[in-house]
């Protein structure tokens, strides 16, 4: 388990300029705060936003949400989806935003790119599980778990070689690497990132334990070990299908996530075709 001590706290506090939170995010979550949120307000926010409101368009109408009909404007997508998926999807596109490529050390673009397979392949998982796992919490963590890697990467102009050597010498993890080097790694980092943008406790303590097994022996919500385990598989799925391996953390977690998760062999293979027809789509 990660240890957040002080020390933890003030290499942080000092070393690390995080994004802000976006004025349109605490627009929403003021909003998604009232006892009965407006789903019109709800859309004026973000239809003010024409970034926003485009990025939420190209997301719901994708693959992955698999519409029977297309969604042509913010209204009809806050009706269809609800005040909370869509806001999880806006808070997926500003995270993106908050990041410039000239202050970063590694490829935003290939980045980002892989942060989207993730989350596609995490609801890909979701909806063949027919469980009642929300799917905009996939969604968002596949996009926010590594979040605290661009920090990183903004941070320490170094860290390319950190994550080159991750992938080149695959028996350790890229955090164990980064521990080798750094105060604090990423999943510290991408942690406070969520907290201080003030995503579900839940979600930010996922972020925070993402490469951390003993997680699901200590989670007592069944539906937290459920997400858990889906973005696990996500992302051994996307890895997989770009590396042809399996990812250096899976051989510690694959019993633990295939149990939580009741699939079998066969299942896995039916879930590695699914997630292939979406990024072919």
């Amino acid at each position: 388990m990660i240890d957040i001590d002080d020390k933890v706290l003030n290499d942080l506090r000092g070393g690390f300029n995080l994004p802000a939170k976006p004025e349109i995010l605490q627009a929403l979550q003021n909003e998604l705060s009232q006892p009965e949120p407006e789903l019109f307000t709800v859309a004026a926010i973000i239809a003010a936003d024409v970034g926003a409101s485009a990025a939420v368009l190209k997301v719901i109408n994708s693959p992955a949400y698999g519409l029977a009909r297309t969604i042509t404007d913010i209204k009809q997508a806050v009706m269809f989806l609800g005040v909370t998926c869509i806001t999880q999807l806006v808070t997926g596109y500003l995270l993106k935003s908050a990041f410039e490529q000239s202050k970063c050390c590694i490829p935003l673009e290939q980045f980002w790119d892989n942060a989207a397979d993730i989350s596609k392949a995490a609801m890909v998982v979701g909806h063949y599980l027919k469980s009642s796992l929300p799917i905009e919490n996939l969604q968002l963590l596949g996009l926010f778990h590594d979040a605290g890697i661009p920090a990183m990467a903004v941070k320490y102009s170094d860290y390319a070689e950190v994550i080159k050597l991750s992938v080149e010498r695959p028996e350790q993890t890229l955090i164990y690497y980064e521990q080798q080097k750094y105060p604090v790694p990423h999943t510290v980092v991408g942690y406070f990132l969520a907290t201080s943008w003030h995503l579900p406790k839940e979600i930010c303590q996922i972020i925070l334990r993402h490469h951390d097994v003993s997680y699901l022996e200590e989670v007592k919500d069944p539906q937290l070990a459920q997400t858990f385990a889906a973005l696990k598989l996500a992302e051994n799925l996307c890895f997989e299908a770009k590396h042809f391996r399996s990812a250096a953390d899976w051989h510690l977690f694959k019993d633990k996530v295939m149990i939580e998760l009741n699939i079998h062999e066969d299942e896995y293979q039916n879930l590695k075709d699914d997630v292939d027809e979406v990024f072919i789509g």
